[in-house]
């Protein structure tokens, strides 16, 4: 989850570095460091966000052509200028820098302190570089040799960089469960946890795999595994653009990505589909289709919203392909003994591709034969590289640790996939798919106009900005949209928010309405319209106040609740790709009005990728 810089070349290091640093915060922002090569090995290191450290080196000389940088999300160890990266080794000639977690960081730290290594952090990463260190000098090998057999003691995940003082135009990088780019230039090369820092000086990159090992060498990039064979670098060219990555405009990137789902939404349905022409097509989907055509279940795996976008899926596919659906938790389905049949189809969401807990839960699907389907939105990232097939979003750049894009354009991705096997499987007929697919089309339209609400919703934020708790119920459709509108109003301004199926409002949570209680219904026009309505009416009956995103030109709800939200009609199982817009815009406004760091939310990080 922290985020990892690192430059060798002809440039100054320092500036490449600290803005890489910015770009990468959203993946941790407790503390952050860098190392350079100036007049030695010296490492500076800062409590607190970038902008701290940059700051206190205003007055440092900082020329040098290579270096690395950490801005860390807090596992092990408080946040603090001690425990913040990079580390030393304990004759300080090697600094690393760690994203991931060492599990069996404690004995190695042992028998190193039996071998008189002093450790000053109270981190797993310095147990790391020491090992390393160990190695290097007992065997007087080659430092890429000492980091090799390093990894053959550790157990956990990880990416790191080491720098060594006595080679000063050396990096070694290595990865195994934690993402790692190298960037390559002319005479130049750069790395990083992803491509953010990396797409301004090039647009060629290497994804290392798990397990390899680069060793970047007066100008010369070469790779090998723990084995020591060599590797041939894969050249990948990236299309993602730096426009995609700045604000634009806008004062935070969740905004942005919030206003920027009309676009994303047409870029998932792009090439995928065309009402006029009955044109309907996953790519991902060929190769497998008949397998996925007679398996007789589907298991759909996710974290936070993932999951939820799960939950949306699994009406979607039940209703239109008959198949039986179960959406898991990736972080306890791992650690159960689930019972997986070969031939069952299992779906991996993941916005990073990166999702630690999704790794795992998918490498034990596949060791029982399942067929493996990934949904992710980063080209060339772990996930798409671990499934037999798969689908990208195209959603572009997510900055904002809160996903808002995400989520429409998994929703967006799950729901061709469903009526593409139901099509092939003729669960549904060809007049309902036609409905379906013109409805899809007009989905980006409808995203801008409930857009225009959000003056609207600004007013609702400043009502309810103080409130302490938030109650978030729909049926259907809408319950999964309900758990995601709850996720986003916690997540981004500390307001305790509980999302519920409607029905269920009386088995329970119904004990905490009162007057002081805000409750937000997903009450669109579908099938559950009356029963929603009623629900309204206990709520109403217990003076609680009632917030109802509705469909256009509802009146009889109007005449219920406190405050109305409407928002275009469309089929039900679309509803979710619209009546979330809302949500979103409310939670932001709200983190806000209340001074919270919307971009990034305390204790929290974009990339789930440790435990």
């Amino acid at each position: 989850m922290c985020g990892i810089v690192g430059y060798v070349g002809f440039r100054q290091a320092y500036p490449i570095i600290i803005k890489g640093l910015k770009r990468l915060e959203y993946r941790g922002y407790d503390s952050a460091g860098i190392a350079l090569m100036n007049g030695g090995l010296n490492v500076y290191k800062k409590k607190g966000k970038v902008s701290e450290l940059e700051n206190s080196l205003s007055e440092t000389d900082l020329q040098s052509t290579i270096g690395i940088g950490h801005t860390r999300w807090a596992t092990h160890g408080e946040p603090n200028d001690i425990n913040a990266h990079p580390h030393y080794s304990a004759n300080e000639n090697l600094a690393i820098i760690h994203n991931g977690i060492i599990e069996n960081y404690s004995t190695l730290k042992v028998e190193l302190e039996r071998k008189g290594h002093v450790f000053h952090s109270a981190t797993d990463s310095e147990v790391f570089v020491h090992l390393i260190e160990e190695i290097y000098i007992k065997l007087k090998c080659d430092l890429d040799e000492a980091v090799r057999l390093a990894m053959t003691q550790v157990v956990g995940a990880y990416a790191i960089v080491v720098m060594d003082k006595n080679s000063p135009n050396q990096l070694i990088a290595a990865r195994k469960g934690s993402p790692l780019v190298v960037g390559v230039g002319k005479d130049e090369f750069f790395l990083a946890s992803d491509a953010t820092p990396i797409i301004e000086y090039t647009n060629e990159v290497v994804y290392l795999n798990d397990f390899e090992i680069a060793t970047i060498k007066d100008g010369k990039l070469s790779i090998t595994n723990i084995h020591a064979q060599d590797q041939t670098p894969f050249i990948q060219t990236l299309e993602m653009e730096l426009e995609s990555i700045e604000k634009g405009g806008f004062e935070h990137f969740m905004l942005k990505e919030i206003f920027e789902q009309p676009r994303s939404i047409k870029d998932c349905l792009r090439g995928r589909i065309s009402a006029e022409t009955g044109h309907l097509v996953l790519g991902g989907l060929r190769e497998y289709m008949n397998k996925i055509l007679v398996t007789d279940r589907i298991i759909i795996l996710g974290c936070g919203t993932s999951w939820h976008a799960g939950l949306v899926a699994e009406y979607i596919f039940e209703e239109f392909t008959r198949i039986p659906v179960e959406v898991e938790y990736a972080s306890e389905f791992r650690y159960r003994n689930p019972i997986i049949k070969e031939g069952d189809l299992v779906i991996v969401i993941s916005q990073s591709g990166e999702t630690a807990d999704s790794l795992a839960a998918l490498e034990l699907a596949k060791s029982k034969g399942a067929i493996i389907f990934g949904v992710c939105n980063v080209v060339g990232s772990s996930i798409p590289r671990a499934t037999h097939a798969g689908a990208y979003t195209h959603a572009g750049p997510e900055i904002g640790v809160a996903s808002t894009k995400a989520f429409t354009a998994q929703v967006t991705v799950l729901t061709l996939m469903a009526l593409v096997i139901a099509s092939k499987k003729g669960t549904i007929s060809e007049a309902k798919l036609r409905q379906l697919l013109f409805e899809l089309e007009s989905i980006p339209e409808k995203v801008e106009k409930a857009l225009l609400l959000n003056d609207q919703i600004k007013y609702l934020a400043q009502e309810f900005k103080d409130s302490s708790n938030f109650l978030y119920l729909g049926r259907g459709y809408n319950f999964p949209v309900a758990l995601e509108g709850a996720l986003k109003l916690k997540e981004i301004s500390y307001i305790h928010a509980e999302g519920y199926p409607a029905a269920e409002m009386k088995h329970g949570p119904i004990a905490l309405i009162d007057e002081e209680m805000p409750v937000v219904f997903i009450a669109t026009n579908d099938s559950s319209y009356e029963k929603v309505i009623s629900n309204i009416q206990e709520v109403k009956a217990r003076k609680g106040r009632v917030i109802a995103v509705v469909s256009e030109g509802d009146d009889k709800i109007k005449t219920m609740a406190d405050y109305v939200i409407e928002v275009p009609q469309a089929h039900e199982a679309l509803m979710p790709l619209i009546a979330v817009i809302p949500l979103q815009l409310l939670s932001y406004h709200i983190a806000v009005m209340r001074g919270c760091n919307v971009d990034q939310p305390r204790n929290l990080a974009k990339s789930v990728t440790v435990e």
